[in-house]
């Protein structure tokens, strides 16, 4: 039986990738990204993967665009939802330079817009197999494991992100659905920059396979690209 996979910013980096892998497993998938007309590497991806490959316009800031994604994919089982879209925000501000307005953008993308994706599609989850809903985080949302300090708005994002993914695992639990947390490493990105650790294929490969052993009673937990638990 086929496959469905969902996934938010998918025309670059970690996201495109994702797409490469599915797939080549054999997947259906449904890609989004803010201006597909752009997205040159995933229009060539869907031009060589006849209808198995769906790219859809979704800026993850706008709202009622979320909301019409339920309509939209309705009777659409879903069997993974990967939220990937993401931003880091500005860099470099310490206390005393933190701006309101940048830290509430980076908070829609980051938190707010997996939760509300993952609320409008949560049905078609529900008739999913074995379905799972992921949300691309970072170690830099760990309180537990900062200890160099900065990067406020970043970490604050992805913490927030990490504990309203936890309360929807507890909500969905029943309808089987499973929802976990991963962070991707440090990978070769333009947000991860030229000195990252890993590059976006063995970080995939790596997230898949943690993917691929999830059972419900991880849902919840917060998993390295590597299969080790982060502490929160």
């Amino acid at each position: 039986m086929k496959k469905t996979l969902f996934i938010t910013g998918a025309n670059r980096g970690i996201g495109l990738e994702f797409v490469r892998q599915y797939l080549a497993d054999g997947w259906d998938i449904v890609a989004t990204c803010r201006k597909p007309g752009g997205a040159e590497a995933l229009n060539k991806l869907a031009d060589g993967a006849g209808n198995r490959l769906e790219i859809l316009a979704l800026d993850v800031a706008d709202e009622p665009a979320i909301a019409a994604l339920g309509e939209q994919l309705k009777g659409r089982p879903i069997d993974l939802l990967l939220n990937n879209a993401g931003v880091y925000g500005p860099q470099g501000r310490n206390l005393g330079q933190l701006d309101a307005q940048d830290w509430l953008d980076v908070l829609r993308i980051n938190c707010i817009a997996p939760l509300q994706v993952t609320g409008a599609l949560q049905e078609n989850l529900r008739a999913g197999s074995k379905a799972r809903a992921i949300g691309i985080s970072s170690r830099m949302g760990s309180i537990a494991d900062n200890s160099s300090g900065g990067s406020y708005i970043y970490r604050s994002s992805k913490a927030a992100l990490n504990a309203a993914l936890k309360s929807a695992a507890i909500e969905l639990h029943d309808a089987g659905v499973c929802v976990a947390i991963l962070h991707p490493g440090w990978v070769a990105t333009d947000m991860g920059g030229p000195n990252a650790l890993i590059d976006a294929t063995k970080s995939v490969a790596g997230m898949r396979e943690v993917i691929d052993g999830l059972t419900l009673d991880d849902s919840g937990g917060f998993f390295s690209y590597d299969g080790s638990r982060i502490p929160w």
